[in-house]
């Protein structure tokens, strides 16, 4: 299965998210790889704390592969390269954890007919290997996008689950951004369509993750001033109206992160010792991503629209 992650604008949560979604799938025995497709900013091995892999990596990475100067690109184990014990401390019964980064110093690059068939036949080696494979995808409607739908939509990856994630902050702007980069002027559904996919089908394959949420009725805001909790309420309705109105209500929505000090200020992956020993990350932020973990592979979480 593909799952291409990915938003209109950038501090989203979306890789951060990503990337302890896939760990948890891990975890649980799947085998799973993250692909770096933020080409312009390949920096996803910072928050699996592979430093070798920070800004991405010096040999092969995935700017090497795309354009023909590798084979194949370099593969980062995550559970022995990061430099976090706890990771490092891989359950006997955990399945793969591998990431593909960029090349250090890569950037941004249009979408070639030889771009995409490498990129096809990558998806097609990793789909053979892998349960899940989560492309994270550059903010907006970048090059990245283009190329994976140019690539999904060749008659050989056509019989391949693939799934989209549009990534949005709870906020007005974020909401309004998303719904426009998910079905508005030239967003994926366009794309999609002018490359060669069913609109329907490409319709059906995305769902919207909202990050940074907050509950009014969470314990964490006990300390708030009456006033406060009723206006933070108030928003919360206005939210939930527009998210209805812009298509992004609860039926399209696969995944809510509830906001997390550890997520706003040390993008990483949430272990468990973070949440019984050290206790600095809340239990229901793991308990989000457990469930958007589940839901990504769940049929049932994908129909009904």
């Amino acid at each position: 299965m593909l799952v291409f992650a990915t938003s209109d604008k950038g501090g989203t949560g979306r890789s951060v998210t990503s990337s302890n979604v896939l760990y948890r799938r891990a975890l649980h025995g799947h085998d799973v790889c993250y692909l770096d497709f933020d080409f312009g900013s390949p920096t996803a091995g910072a928050i699996f704390n592979v430093s070798a892999a920070a800004r991405g990596v010096t040999d092969g990475g995935l700017h090497s592969y795309l354009h023909g100067r590798a084979d194949l690109p370099t593969r980062v184990d995550v559970w022995s390269e990061s430099d976090r014990e706890s990771v490092r401390a891989r359950p006997h019964d955990a399945g793969q954890l591998t990431l593909l980064a960029g090349d250090k110093g890569g950037g941004e690059f249009a979408s070639t007919p030889e771009v995409v068939q490498r990129c096809a036949r990558l998806f097609l080696r990793l789909e053979e290997e892998f349960e899940v494979s989560l492309i994270d995808l550059s903010a907006g409607r970048s090059y990245a996008v283009e190329i994976v739908l140019a690539a999904t939509a060749l008659p050989e990856l056509r019989q391949v689950t693939a799934r989209w994630l549009v990534f949005h902050r709870w906020t007005r702007q974020h909401i309004i951004a998303a719904a426009g980069l998910a079905f508005g002027e030239r967003g994926i559904l366009d794309a999609g369509q002018t490359f060669g996919h069913d609109r329907d089908e490409l319709t059906a394959s995305v769902r919207f993750v909202r990050t940074a949420v907050i509950t009014p009725d969470s314990p964490e805001l006990a300390a708030m001033r009456p006033p406060q909790v009723a206006w933070l309420r108030d928003c919360n309705r206005d939210l939930q109206e527009l998210s209805n109105k812009h298509g992004l209500g609860r039926t399209t929505m696969l995944g809510a992160i509830p906001l997390d000090p550890v997520l706003q200020w040390r993008e990483q992956l949430i272990s468990d010792e973070d949440v019984l020993i050290s206790q600095v990350a809340n239990r229901g932020t793991v308990e989000a991503f457990e469930r958007l973990a589940r839901a990504i592979a769940d049929d049932s979480a994908w129909e009904g629209l």
